[in-house]
Parts: C-alpha cells; sequence; structure tokens
C-alpha cells in the first residue's frame, strides 16, 4: 500500500503533539518498518522548516528532517503538478491541492491527513491517521 502522508502528521510527530503524535509515530514506523510505502510532498520539508522554527533550532530541524527523509520517500513538485493545481478549482487550499498532485503521482492509495474535510473533492481519498490504522494491512501492497 502507498500513502501520502500531509504535513500535520509530521509536524504532530515531529512536535510531539498530543494527543496526535502516538498515531503519528505508529505511522512512520509502518514505513520505517517496510509495512507501507509512505511519500511526502516535497513542499512539506520547507513548509515543516518553518513550522518548526519556534520550537527547535536550526540544526535540529536539519537533522529531523533528514530522518524524516530516510523513512519516506520525497515526491518532487514540479511545473506539470503545479499547473495542474493552478487549474484545479476544487481546492481552496493551493498546499492542499498540492498534496493531491503528489498522491496521484506516487499511485497512493490514501492521503493520510487530520484535515480531510479539505480534501472532499481529492481524486486519491483522504483518511484519518487513527482509521488508516484500523485497516487490516498485511505487508506491501496488499490490504
Amino acid at each position: 500500500m502507498r500513502v501520502l502522508i500531509d504535513t500535520n502528521i509530521l509536524a504532530d510527530l515531529l512536535l510531539g503533539r498530543e494527543p496526535y503524535y502516538d498515531i503519528a509515530y505508529d505511522i512512520l514506523a509502518m514505513c520505517a518498518d517496510k509495512k507501507i510505502y509512505g511519500y511526502i510532498a516535497a513542499h512539506s520539508i520547507p513548509n515543516l522548516f518553518y513550522i518548526l522554527r519556534k520550537s527547535m533550532t536550526v540544526e535540529e530541524r536539519r537533522g529531523a528532517l533528514k530522518d524524516i527523509c530516510q523513512i519516506v520517500k520525497v515526491e518532487g513538485i514540479d511545473s506539470f503538478k503545479i499547473l495542474s493545481a493552478l487549474e484545479n478549482e476544487n481546492f481552496e487550499d493551493f498546499e492542499d491541492c498540492l498534496q493531491e498532485e503528489s498522491a496521484i503521482a506516487v499511485a497512493a492509495d490514501y492521503i493520510i491527513t487530520r484535515n480531510i474535510k479539505d480534501f472532499v473533492s481529492s481524486r486519491v481519498p483522504a483518511i484519518l491517521p487513527d482509521e488508516f490504522l484500523k485497516l487490516p494491512i498485511n505487508g506491501m501492497g496488499k490490504v
């Protein structure tokens, strides 16, 4: 199974946000253990670098984001994805539209996010992290 992990899930993990930390940890652990294929959109990295600025030093942010990049694959944002997102009027939030474009590019089965309302018109289904963990996953590529 392939999943695109939204920025808010990574922020939950890196900021230790309760009550979301444990679920975010479990999802990233599944990626690290090769139980699922985890992806993030490239623009999540600079967004997180900015979000983490008040709670981590530059060195800590760089290290944390490098660690994330060792666990999940980063899907690039190119002009095709940007133009497609700009033409997509189904999303109010451009960043969410880019998440969808990245999810499509990696053939994701789900976008794991706490903001599923932002993805109601997504061509890739959005799922809450706790709901995702309830799915019967039996190794890579199988549900």
